[in-house]
């Protein structure tokens, strides 16, 4: 056998040739370069077995990079009734292995009739020449031995012979957006949807409307938006084919979904997957501005529809990727050559207490993003670690996503994987996080890989707009579903999911399970755990959607796992109980609030009236879903600058707090800002080159209306080299900046071709720069090279 330091070195040299990593014995690899592994099988035995498909992903690996792996059968009690072990060469990006269960023991007699966990858990490793001589099983213990701490583990539950279905109640699907009856509300917030649900009447006593989408994507402002016919994984930064609009509009329309979030990695507003030291803060917050006005005008097109805009913060090794659903400016913690941070917002890279402090000030909310059990999110060394401020901001886990590089538009993507193992562990730490599903779609299929959404409630009558659907994240009223058409709520004594209650006696769990495409449940299981203890949740009971019991003294957390009976799962919300205590005090009862506000422009005013049975302890003021500020004594009041909003129509909501901890709502207040802003004149002749070179000093030949290559609109274009040959060409216009100007911004449409396949070196250079009269370079505002190729113009703006 091979020392386990040689294996990794030689491993870390094939990834060092692939990835271009600078330390080859550090396994930091650049995101989305993970090795990552999911199970898939029919939930039911086929012709006399199950099949499986084993998926692999090692966009790093190298030409002698294979994974290791082991599949097992586990009976309910925990015993290993059959086990197949393999090593699968990895030489492309996506590896799909066949493999299947005869539903026999390994003394080859049937298994009786039941449920069974597949059990999957793999490693990369290097296959080494010598190896030939051991056997399979060997490689495969050594590979475990050596790799270890990358190992996948995957699980997914199928069902043998006939199992009776658990007793579920047929009920009465919640209204949907496609099925409640709808008027267009009167204003909406500045990133928010126009939808208001009629009130209806209450199915099982939930007066809740329910809305699914997606809450992970990628366009081209990040490393998305990658067209399917070419897409094969994560896009050059800034490169890909299509932008949010592309992808609000193609959840909306194809997809038929509820609500898409456009998660931006928040490192790649540079335009690099590392950091591009010639890249400017004006730039990258106007990109990322201009993502926040995409989505506010597709919402005031489309009054069915939210878009938001927000950021995939972080990075995977070493670090842990997470969600900010609501950023009102860019965060980042790169700085280019001048010491200015690429953005607005300093949030050092990988401090999660600091980014968690960050959010909870300006009132950002968070979702963990595919959690892995080990070596993410650390806080003095500690995965998972609990955070107070992080448990205030962070509201979702993800428990399952699609292949983020999927291509399928058919909905029927066989790659997913699941993160319940680190939501479970991250409810024992004491955060309180409702799960979500979604597809982290890097290529342009935006919720078309599979019917995975989450669900999110919002009450009956409320309209759907960025700030309600906040409210209704913060109360962790979602649930995550595998079938678009399923429905799950758990209530713990009629107390919806997301709830923290006091309780005493005993406690009713009912899991509501619900389908509007005609689906039925074949199990439900209720799990249990202790927030704070840091242990390992439990199967509570299963069998039937109720059950009732007496808890034992102190706090607890409980959920519901609905398996349907075509094999798809939904995962509730979980309620958070304090048994024979006080939920944080004798005083259960919440706060009433109600906000207003007064001005259009310049100073405006928001104000709340608030009282409780006990007394206010503060009151918080939303706009848009972001904080902007706290009152402790009455009356409840903030000036707030109006020109910090954009013009438009806006949410206000207030938060009133008592001295227990009750959180009291207000419902959405609708105003507008109107401030006076000046006309900006263009000051470049001929800017899309319709009037041949006039006002242009160019390479000759260079500006022209071939038609090798479309212009972005119109005939002609700037075309600078590209012919196969070394040279410099250029092209330049001088204009005068009014001496009372105080800001000229840049914008154009760049489309950058070339036949290089690395996404590593820079072979051919486009400098953006400004010049002086005697032609001195007084700033290069950016450099883009044959990395940032793309098959369709982007618009850059500085």
């Amino acid at each position: 056998m091979h020392p386990p330091a040689l294996r990794s070195a030689i491993l870390a040299a094939l990834l060092t040739a692939v990835t271009g990593m600078s330390h080859a014995n550090d396994f930091g690899h650049p995101d989305h370069y993970e090795f990552d592994a999911s199970i898939n099988a029919a939930f039911r035995v086929e012709a006399g077995r199950f099949p499986i498909r084993l998926h692999f992903d090692y966009p790093g690996a190298g030409e002698r990079t294979a994974a290791a792996w082991v599949l097992e059968s586990i009976a309910r009690d925990g015993r290993v009734v059959a086990r197949s072990t393999g090593m699968t060469r990895l030489a492309g990006r996506h590896v799909i292995v066949p493999a299947w269960w005869n539903g026999r023991d390994m003394a080859n007699r049937p298994a009786p009739a039941g449920y069974y966990t597949l059990r999957l858990r793999a490693v990369p490793t290097v296959a080494i020449p010598n190896d030939r001589g051991l056997s399979i099983g060997a490689r495969v213990a050594e590979a475990f031995n050596d790799f270890g701490d990358e190992m996948v583990e995957q699980k997914l539950d199928v069902q043998l012979g006939q199992v009776a279905p658990d007793r579920v109640v047929r009920r009465v699907a919640l209204p949907t957006a496609a099925t409640a009856p709808r008027r267009t509300a009167a204003a909406t917030g500045a990133n928010g949807g126009m939808i208001s649900a009629q009130s209806v009447a209450a199915t099982d006593g939930l007066a809740y409307t329910v809305y699914y989408g997606n809450l992970h994507s990628q366009t081209n402002h990040s490393d998305g938006g990658g067209a399917i016919s070419s897409c094969t994984g994560s896009q050059a930064p800034q490169a890909g084919a299509f932008g949010p609009a592309d992808a609000y509009a193609m959840m909306r329309t194809q997809a038929k979904g509820d609500f898409l979030l456009a998660s931006e990695h928040n490192h790649m507003y540079d335009g690099s997957t590392g950091t591009n030291t010639a890249a400017t803060p004006a730039s990258a917050n106007a990109l990322f501005n201009s993502g926040i006005t995409a989505a506010s005008n597709y919402n005031a097109a489309n009054a069915n529809f939210l878009a938001m805009y927000g950021l995939e913060w972080g990075v995977i090794s070493n670090g842990g990727h997470l969600n900010i659903l609501n950023p009102d400016a860019l965060a980042n913690w790169e700085l280019n050559s001048s010491g200015q941070l690429i953005g607005t917002v300093n949030t050092p890279k990988s401090n999660y207490a600091s980014l968690y402090a960050t959010m909870k000030q300006r009132g950002w909310v968070g979702q963990f993003n595919h959690p892995a059990t080990t070596g993410q999110f650390l806080i003095n060394s500690v995965p998972l670690a609990f955070d107070a401020n992080g448990a205030e901001v962070m509201a979702l886990a993800e428990v399952l996503n699609t292949s983020a590089f999927s291509t399928n538009t058919s909905q029927t993507e066989t790659s997913r994987s699941t993160y319940t193992g680190a939501w479970n562990i991250l409810l024992e730490r004491g955060y309180k996080v409702a799960p979500a599903t979604n597809q982290d779609n890097h290529c342009a299929n935006w919720g078309l890989s599979f019917t995975n959404r989450t669900g999110v409630l919002l009450p009956s009558g409320t309209a759907l707009n960025t700030a309600n659907f906040l409210a209704a994240v913060r109360a962790r009223r979602a649930f995550a579903t595998e079938d678009s058409g399923g429905q799950l709520v758990l209530t713990g004594n009629s107390r919806v999911m997301g709830e923290t209650f006091a309780n005493s006696g005993a406690l009713t769990l009912v899991a509501h399970y619900a389908s509007t495409n005609a689906q039925t449940a074949q199990r439900v299981q209720f799990f249990e755990g202790v927030p704070g203890r840091n242990g390992t949740v439990t199967q509570l009971y299963e069998g039937s959607d109720t059950y009732t019991f007496t808890p034992a003294t102190g706090k607890h957390f409980y959920y519901a796992l609905v398996t349907q009976a075509n094999g798809l799962r939904l995962w509730s919300a979980p309620v958070w109980v304090d048994q024979g205590g006080t939920g944080g005090g004798t005083d259960t009862q919440a706060p009433t609030v109600s906000a207003s506000e007064s001005g259009t422009s310049g100073s405006i005013t928001l104000s709340a009236t608030a009282s409780d049975n006990v007394g206010v302890s503060k009151v918080e003021f939303l706009v848009d879903g972001a904080l902007k500020g706290t009152d402790t004594t009455s009356p409840y009041s903030m000036a707030l600058d109006s020109t910090t909003l954009a013009n438009g129509s806006h949410t206000l909501v207030a938060k009133a707090y008592d001295a227990a901890g009750n959180v009291g709502t207000s419902t959405g207040v609708a105003f507008s800002v109107s401030n006076t802003t000046s006309t900006p004149t263009e000051l470049i002749t001929n800017g899309g080159f319709e009037s041949g070179a006039t006002s242009w000093t160019a390479t000759s030949g260079a500006i022209t209306s071939s038609t090798t290559y479309p212009a972005h609109l119109g005939s002609w274009k700037m075309w600078l080299n590209g012919y196969g040959s070394t040279s410099s060409e250029y092209g330049y216009q001088t204009i005068s900046i009014p001496s009372t100007a105080t800001t000229v911004t840049l914008t154009f449409w760049l489309r950058i071709a070339s036949s290089e396949t690395t996404t590593t070196t820079a072979y051919d250079t486009l400098a953006v720069q400004v010049r002086d009269g005697s032609n001195s370079v007084l700033k290069t505002l950016a450099t883009y090279s044959n990395i940032n190729k793309g098959t369709s113009y982007v618009q850059r703006t500085f």
